[in-house]
């Protein structure tokens, strides 16, 4: 079986499939910015032990400190976005996420059974909802 060489290859296309491919790639770019792009989020959701514990506003700043098996978790919310401040668990994962700022974003601290996640306007795409 011969194998061509990629020079072989590029001597077979035309202009015009040059164009098709770039034409291609500009249509994955631009639905890629366009449909992975969640909403704003409105309101911060924190659930402890599997329930919800409290519910807030993204429009003022505040803090909520949520018990856990471990000890409290403290979650610091300021306009537009939300963060696990501190956290007892041994490995701190939902603190190093930072800051979340879009709608449909979590940080899931499980050793201490609390998580955090913003909603409202529209999510993100992420493997979840795949």
């Amino acid at each position: 079986m011969n194998r061509l060489a990629v020079r072989d290859w590029l001597a077979l296309l035309r202009p015009g499939d040059y164009m098709a491919l770039l034409l291609a790639a500009a249509v994955c770019v631009v639905s890629a910015l366009a449909l992975w792009q969640g909403g704003a989020p409105d309101k911060v959701v924190v659930r402890a032990g599997g329930q919800v514990f409290a519910e807030a506003g993204l429009s003022s700043a505040r803090v909520i400190e949520v018990p856990g098996p471990l000890g409290v978790t403290r979650i610091e919310i300021e306009p537009g976005r939300a963060r696990v401040a501190s956290d007892p668990g041994p490995r701190q994962y939902c603190v190093r996420q930072g800051w979340l700022s879009r709608s449909g974003a979590t940080a899931i601290c499980a050793p201490n059974q609390v998580s955090l996640s913003l909603a409202g306007g529209a999510s993100d795409y992420d493997s979840l909802n795949y």
